[in-house]
């Protein structure tokens, strides 16, 4: 074979190789990464406004969403069609209290080096109910299912999860709104790729 010969075999093969990948690229971007902007200072520090994460949105077809995670979900309230991000909390069956500006999940205070500033509010579930400050959610109001579905009066119902924003006095969550259901979740984010000097992976 020839010189020109193999300088064009080359070429075809570099050619054919950016074809591939490109074409890998446009699949996980159609069908399993999406980008999302974020809006608000309801997850400072973790994610600043103007943010953008990468979102796997097929994480949550393989395994149920995890505490710890950094989720997408399509909220239980009217958001104009917008979707939110939240750390997840609480999963079914979790018993969640928060006191004295202290999150506990199953009567274990969580260590949370994210969080911006502790909650100035308390919150237990109890009595198949979410309770702030004392009072229950509006169930008209906030997603909080009725007591036949529930499996403990005191415990995340099943299909059900808790989330609460970093940023915790200055975030609508499931203080506010109740519980995201599952079906609701879009995916977990994963990575932030803007602006530049914040680009890095988000851990739990």
């Amino acid at each position: 074979m020839g010189a020109a010969s193999t300088a064009a075999a080359t070429a075809r093969g570099y050619l054919d190789a950016l074809i591939a990948a490109g074409l890998v690229a446009l699949f996980l971007i159609t069908f399993v990464i999406r980008t999302f902007y974020i809006p608000s200072v309801s997850m400072v520090p973790t994610l600043q406004v103007h943010d953008v994460v990468l979102v796997d949105e097929i994480a949550y077809r393989l395994h149920a969403p995890a505490v710890g995670d950094v989720a997408v979900f399509a909220p239980p309230v009217n958001s104009g069609g917008e979707d939110y991000v939240k750390r997840v909390i609480g999963v079914p069956g979790d018993r969640i209290v928060i006191a004295d500006g202290i999150v506990y999940r199953n009567g274990t205070a969580l260590r949370e080096p994210y969080e911006n500033q502790s909650p100035r509010y308390a919150l237990t579930i109890r009595n198949y109910g979410i309770y702030v400050n004392g009072s229950p959610l509006d169930p008209r109001q906030a997603n909080v299912p009725p007591r036949a579905t529930w499996q403990a009066p005191d415990r995340i119902p099943d299909g059900f999860y808790f989330v609460l924003g970093d940023d915790r006095n200055y975030s609508d969550d499931s203080h506010v709104w109740g519980f995201v259901r599952e079906p609701g979740f879009v995916g977990r984010a994963f990575f932030v790729i803007w602006p530049l000097d914040r680009v890095r992976a988000l851990e739990k």
